[in-house]
């Protein structure tokens, strides 16, 4: 006999003690809590023929982004099958079956449409919901984020175990369709439901950075130490945050200090903690800071990453950490890898030929000072930026690079062109981008200083 999930939907397993800990796996996951891999491994060593449990840990590792990860996922695939054909599964199951099944064939869109699908019939499904949100998050689908939870988030009211977790999807995605105060209230709300919901708490911060309100963010996360205390890298994550904040102010040492006491604590390879890093790093030296030798670190590490090839938005970041580390063969293979996967029929085919080539080519044409042709390079892809996944906040360095590119290549209208646009997407003016607009000003009074022809000498050509 089938028991049920904490959802109320019918799971394929028999074993209470298994049951219990798949619900834990899913809270877990929900809150990003470094426990979930340890109570998903209970679960499968209890019932090792659970398919929907093989599945999902398919799903995590792609997730990921990193190479060996995949023959896992194929691992995982080939298990969920088997037992779902000897234990036959509930429709549901077999979605998230099938949804791995495409993203091991190259296309992760087609996953999180087979999830959606699934979750229209199982619409209290939390677990499904935030399934769709990580793999569009991957994709950089905002609009589809959002209409995969307001299709379902009548559903959903505060007798939900789930009901906090769901408002903090709720308040991202509210977030990265530029509905700030809605997404602020949402995610305030999740946190008096789940105070552990730090996907909703960090879905806050992120309207306080795009809102130019950065010492009351900075004040939300210093308020709330224990809103991500129990997560996996995913805390690192929040700690950039607060250093963005901080650098936001001026105050360059504190982001240091944060990049050093909590955002590198533990030198990890994960992508999403190099990403964290380097972007931090590239914001700091735009501000003139000197970051010392920080880059080296990273940089060794990216090498090691630097043919993945499975993640676009990891790859980028791998490419500045090379590139600004001075391992130009480690870069030149990734730039190799990108152009590869780009002649690719698959999503990250597509994403690295619209977006993740023009830009990585861009990022060494600015290395290598070639502004003019970085600016160029950069600004053809930006309109596709999106594409490689991450949020406005996370993809904002390559902005700021761009800008900084145009600047330097002595293109201050194209460079106040590009500020403002960004700070109409952004809903407000940022630190950054008025200095920038001074210095731009500057630019355009010494072009009509050199162009007067009062002060030109008699005679001169």
């Amino acid at each position: 006999m089938r028991l049920s999930d904490q959802f109320g939907y019918d799971i394929t397993l028999t074993s209470p003690a298994a049951a219990d800990d798949w619900n834990k796996t899913v809270t877990a996951f929900l809150a990003h809590g470094k426990t979930t891999p340890e109570h998903l491994e209970r679960c499968l060593s209890d019932s090792p023929n659970f398919a929907l449990g093989h599945a999902a840990r398919g799903l995590f590792c792609l997730l990921l982004g990193r190479r060996e990860l995949v023959t896992i996922a194929q691992e995982c695939l080939s298990i969920a099958r088997t037992s779902a054909e000897n234990t036959p599964v509930t429709e549901r199951e077999r979605a998230i079956i099938e949804a791995l099944a495409a993203w091991l064939n190259g296309f992760p869109s087609r996953s999180a449409d087979l999830l959606d699908s699934a979750l229209q019939k199982t619409p209290r499904d939390a677990f499904l919901l935030k399934l769709v949100h990580a793999i569009r998050f991957v994709l950089g689908d905002a609009a589809g984020m959002r209409t995969s939870i307001d299709g379902v988030f009548e559903d959903y009211d505060e007798h939900h175990p789930a009901y906090g977790y769901v408002l903090g999807c709720r308040a991202f995605s509210l977030e990265e369709t530029s509905d700030y105060r809605l997404a602020e209230a949402a995610g305030r709300k999740g946190l008096e439901f789940a105070r552990d919901d730090a996907w909703g708490l960090h879905a806050v911060a992120h309207v306080h950075d795009m809102t130019g309100r950065t010492e009351e963010g900075a004040g939300w996360l210093e308020n709330h130490p224990d809103g991500w205390a129990h997560c996996n890298n995913f805390g690192y994550h929040v700690w950039w945050h607060l250093a963005l904040m901080y650098l936001d102010q001026g105050q360059a040492d504190k982001a240091l200090m944060l990049y050093d006491r909590d955002i590198r604590k533990d030198k990890t390879d994960d992508y999403r903690d190099i990403s964290n890093a380097a972007s931090l790093l590239v914001r700091l030296e735009l501000e003139g800071v000197d970051i010392g030798s920080r880059w080296d670190e990273l940089a060794l590490l990216s090498d090691k990453r630097a043919e993945d090839g499975c993640n676009v938005f990891a790859d980028l970041h791998y490419l500045l950490a090379l590139l600004n580390g001075g391992r130009r063969m480690g870069a030149d293979r990734l730039l190799t890898g990108l152009k590869k996967r780009a002649e690719l029929e698959t999503d990250i085919g597509h994403i690295s030929a619209e977006a993740g080539l023009p830009t990585g080519l861009g990022l060494e044409q600015y290395r290598k000072g070639n502004y003019a042709s970085a600016f160029t390079l950069l600004t053809s892809a930006r309109s596709n930026l999106t594409m490689i996944g991450g949020s406005h906040a996370q993809r904002d360095v390559f902005e700021r690079i761009t800008i900084d590119a145009a600047l330097r290549a002595g293109l201050s209208i194209e460079a106040e062109t590009l500020i403002k646009d960004r700070s109409r997407k952004r809903g407000a003016l940022d630190r950054f981008a008025e200095q920038r607009l001074e210095t731009c000003e500057k630019m355009r009074r010494a072009e009509q200083v050199m162009q007067d022809e009062r002060l030109r000498a008699a005679g001169s050509v």
